[in-house]
């Protein structure tokens, strides 16, 4: 298998691996770590980079030429489109998909509300900026990036900028370090990113070994959640270049979703939500594509039995995205849009002059390689309407 070579992606490989050895003790596992654009880029914000996959395409690359048989994600950063020939075989038991806030040691335990204006908040997320400004807008909303590691470092640093920083629970909880959240925040407070605290394992679509080795721990009221909310994204074609959240709520045959879509600012918000019976039934075609599981949103449904549900879960999530944009989401989604394309090529331009700086100092060897990938992005960017952008991972 293969995973990104950080302590968190390796602590979740780790827990998938465990749980398989429980149903298979005769296999052998072998990881290999490599990493991604996303966790080579630390000093811009996500929704400035400009590109899809930011935190998956080195390991995609690797799963297609066959060098490795699956790839743990934390769900919430694949693309609701992944490349043809794979899928999500496997959605892992959620955790808990709450934000949590992170002190600076010279506020531990104290509340958001707590902090006095002016303070500086940090996170990587539009939606989570956006709902924070949205809800105190007393505060300074500033980019943080970086692993875990390396965003705790940033905070917790004597002359630190930060106040407090946002992260999510799920991660905090994996790495052992519940004793560094002050607060958990409500989903009235900030509902929270598209799949997040799940994990998905990525495999190819007619590797049958594979899918069956995952079926076994493929955690079906976590998959029909997410199903739900990657179709919603689809649905309303965002990304990380738009501030968009979700909340569900599995209940007996019932499935809750809730979303929000905020301006970049977060002065605007439209909030709906809509409840499905996963048990009424849905006219469908037969899938047409021969010898391959059956994928909602890229997730595999492997029990006939509940393709129904399935098709409700990712009928839910059309449904919300339409009666939201038909109720002004639409509008804000494109202004947040329009406004992380300028970003995005004000962004580059900084890196074309950055790399133009190190070629007449000499001190970049790789510059011939990167400079037309850079001018490349640029014109792909500059051309694209701001409709057409669906830029990075949820």
């Amino acid at each position: 298998m293969s995973s990104v070579c950080e302590q968190l992606a390796l602590i979740q490989t780790r827990t998938i691996i465990e749980e398989l050895k429980k149903r298979n003790a005769d296999l052998k596992f072998e990881t290999i770590t490599m990493n991604t654009m996303g966790d080579k880029i630390l000093d811009s914000a996500l929704s400035k980079i400009g590109e899809k996959s930011l935190f998956t395409r080195e390991l995609e690359d690797a799963l297609l030429k066959k060098k490795v048989d699956f790839v743990v994600h934390s769900l919430k950063d694949l693309p609701t489109e992944i490349p043809p020939g794979l899928v999500v075989g496997c959605v892992f038991r959620r955790d808990n998909p709450n934000d949590a806030v992170v002190m600076h040691p010279k506020h531990a335990h104290k509340k958001l509300s707590d902090l006095p204006p002016g303070s500086i908040i940090g996170t990587s997320a539009l939606r989570r900026a956006a709902q924070l400004q949205r809800k105190y807008p007393q505060f300074k909303i500033e980019n943080i990036r970086g692993n875990l590691n390396t965003r705790f470092r940033k905070l917790s640093e004597e002359n630190s900028c930060y106040a407090a920083i946002i992260l999510a629970v799920s991660g905090l909880e994996r790495m052992n370090w519940n004793h560094l959240i002050s607060e958990i925040l409500t989903p009235e407070d900030c509902m929270y990113a598209v799949c997040q605290g799940a994990l998905g394992i990525e495999c190819r679509a007619d590797d049958e070994a594979t899918l069956k080795l995952l079926a076994d721990i493929n955690d079906l009221d976590t998959a029909l959640c997410c199903v739900a909310e990657r179709s919603f994204l689809r649905k309303l074609e965002g990304g990380c270049s738009v501030p968009v959240s979700v909340f569900t709520e599995k209940t007996e045959d019932k499935l809750l979703l809730r979303g929000g879509v905020f301006s970049i600012s977060g002065d605007q918000a439209v909030k709906q939500e809509i409840t499905f019976d996963l048990n009424e039934k849905v006219e469908t075609e037969k899938s047409d594509k021969k010898g391959e599981p059956e994928a909602f949103i890229s997730i595999v449904c492997h029990q006939a039995q509940n393709l129904n549900r399935y098709h409700r879960a990712q009928q839910l999530g059309r449904e919300l995205a339409s009666a939201m944009v038909n109720a002004g989401a639409g509008e804000i989604l494109q202004a947040a849009k329009h406004t992380t394309k300028e970003e995005i090529l004000a962004e580059h331009a900084k890196r074309k002059q950055k790399l133009a700086d190190e070629a007449e100092a000499g001190t970049n060897a790789e510059l011939p390689a990167k400079m037309p990938r850079v001018d490349k992005a640029m014109e792909k960017i500059g051309s694209s309407s701001s409709s057409d952008l669906e830029l990075g991972a949820s």
